[in-house]
């Protein structure tokens, strides 16, 4: 309907300029005399231009669309160049230039806004550039170009919609925090303790980054060397300390400082040296098996990237669907923008089979914590249950594991 529409108003400006030539042409024809052949004649010129610019090919133009980065953080800010080049030096008096931009980039701040009117005349080659602040974590598809021209009256216009595409993700921004974790169960009696677990360092599994703690023995000299930092001698682990991470995938107005934290978290872990998982149930259900490194953190960073609040079950059905499936023994950390009763049920439930459970209840700047939500808080806080409130932007420097 829209290009019916289209076609419609294209024919209705080329019968208003034909009408308007006879009409001036029988004027003076009829008239007489010098006013209204003089009018005749000097609108004459501005009709065969018009006349022209109807048959100027549009497609004479090449366009060319670049982007100033090849991975975006939420956040950064996207700069786009667009060049268009053409062969014939016809005088153009003006030319729209637009970038279609997608439902998910059209509300992002314009610094330099992506529809310009520029003048390029006789110009072959044409370029401007856009930009957009602060632009959404997702995964993005720029489509097409539109330009548009016409004479200086109006009575003709062309235009011409050019596909264009460019797909780039736009990874959650995370921030760099310390995870520690905190021992309580010892041989005699318990207590509690910043040091790390006990590692067997007669058997060498890899190497990770030198931290704090670390012994000078442990130093690997040739990686080192190759990576020009120091690193450390990955040692087998005598006592396990694996983290599982459920992120909640319902409708939520936190839902996006609950990814940025679940990246965030993920980063912490890995450095530390601990294994990691990630539970991510949605219109996709995506189970990352506890594992550690560089390459962990790469596959669940691609996904947090992706993942959108499209979850068709509550985040309590996820929670006891999916938790028996990994050993009791390790810590579980839930991430979720809202709790609900149905979620603090789930976890009392939870609760009694002694699992290491922790809720990380996150929430935009500015946002509050309901009255409601302050009652389930204190309801968890009873069954032993650590909850902590991460505003976005303010996550604490450090994080520890509660056993």
């Amino acid at each position: 309907m829209k290009a019916f529409f289209h076609r419609v108003k294209k024919l209705s400006k080329l019968v208003s300029f034909i009408l308007l030539v006879v009409i001036t042409f029988v004027y003076a024809m009829f008239q007489g005399g010098f006013v209204s052949w003089f009018l005749f004649f000097s609108f004459l010129p501005f009709a065969l231009f018009s006349l022209l610019i109807l048959l100027y090919p549009l497609t004479d133009f090449k366009v060319v669309r670049t982007l100033n980065q090849e991975k975006y953080k939420a956040g950064d800010r996207l700069i786009g160049t667009i060049t268009l080049k053409r062969t014939i030096p016809f005088p153009l008096p003006y030319l729209l230039v637009e970038e279609v931009l997608p439902s998910n980039l059209l509300f992002s701040q314009q610094t330099k806004s992506a529809k310009r009117i520029l003048f390029p005349w006789f110009t072959n080659k044409i370029t401007y550039q856009y930009a957009l602040d602060r632009i959404p974590r997702g995964e993005h598809s720029l489509q097409a170009i539109r330009f548009k021209t016409g004479d200086f009256l109006g009575l003709m216009e062309k235009e011409r919609m050019v596909e264009l595409h460019d797909k780039f993700l736009v990874y959650p921004d995370y921030e760099e925090i310390t995870y520690k974790q905190h021992e309580n169960k010892f041989d005699q009696g318990s207590t509690s303790s910043n040091m790390r677990m006990v590692r067997d360092t007669s058997m060498t599994v890899g190497v990770r980054e030198y931290q704090p703690g670390d012994r000078f023995s442990w130093i690997d000299w040739k990686a080192t060397a190759r990576r020009n930092d120091i690193m450390t001698k990955e040692f087998e682990q005598q006592q396990s300390h694996d983290v599982v991470l459920f992120v909640d995938r319902s409708q939520s107005t936190s839902f996006e400082s609950a990814v940025s934290y679940t990246a965030t978290l993920t980063k912490a872990v890995l450095k530390y040296g601990s294994q990691i998982g990630l539970v991510s149930i949605g219109e996709d259900r995506s189970i990352f098996p506890l594992r550690s490194g560089e390459e962990q953190f790469s596959q669940i960073y691609y996904h947090l990237a992706k993942i959108q609040p499209d979850s068709k079950l509550s985040f309590a059905k996820v929670l006891e669907m999916e938790i028996g499936k990994f050993q009791p023994t390790v810590t579980f950390l839930f991430l979720t923008g809202k709790l609900g009763k149905e979620t603090v049920e789930s976890l009392e439930k939870l609760s009694q089979r002694h699992i290491h459970l922790q809720v990380m209840l996150t929430k935009d700047e500015g946002a509050r914590v309901t009255k409601e939500e302050n009652i389930y808080i204190e309801l968890l806080k009873r069954r032993n249950i650590i909850v902590k409130v991460i505003y976005a932007g303010r996550a604490t420097e450090t994080i520890s594991e509660v056993s």
